[in-house]
């Protein structure tokens, strides 16, 4: 499974394969043409309350990392993932498109690692958060 990340702000090219833009916002100043965009999976993306607080908390990576896998949990976001695992899945290249600045901590990084992580489509939000009883416990909190 080939899964890449590029900014959507960056030019098509014919080696992105699938291209699926994951945040909820339409990237500001960009027509659709230009985003060359196949599928936009606006239910992949952090909630508004979320991503406001990691762009004024940008060293919250890692509570920001937890709160967006349990928000991955929810019924439109799995429905969503599992969507983009059958892309990655049917062995085309995938690339991930996020209109964030910052290149090494974005969502789409996130949703990187836990495709990369999940042999299957995963039921909640796959391995990489030990299944759904640590989804369970993270919710309570």
């Amino acid at each position: 499974m080939g899964i890449v990340l590029k900014r959507v702000y960056e030019a098509a090219s014919a080696s992105d394969g699938v291209r699926a833009l994951v945040d909820r916002l339409w990237p500001r100043g960009l027509t659709k043409e230009d985003a060359a965009v196949k599928f936009w999976l606006r239910d992949l993306a952090p909630s508004d309350e979320l991503r406001n607080w990691f762009h004024a908390n940008p060293e919250g990576w890692n509570q920001f990392r937890k709160r967006y896998l349990k928000e991955l949990a929810t019924e439109e976001a799995s429905a969503a993932l599992e969507k983009l695992h059958h892309l990655a899945e049917a062995k085309r290249r995938v690339t991930l498109l996020y209109a964030s600045r910052n290149v090494e901590r974005n969502n789409a990084i996130v949703l990187k690692e836990l495709l990369e992580g999940t042999p299957k489509p995963p039921s909640s939000v796959g391995r990489a958060a030990a299944g759904r009883e640590r989804i369970r416990k993270a919710q309570k909190k």
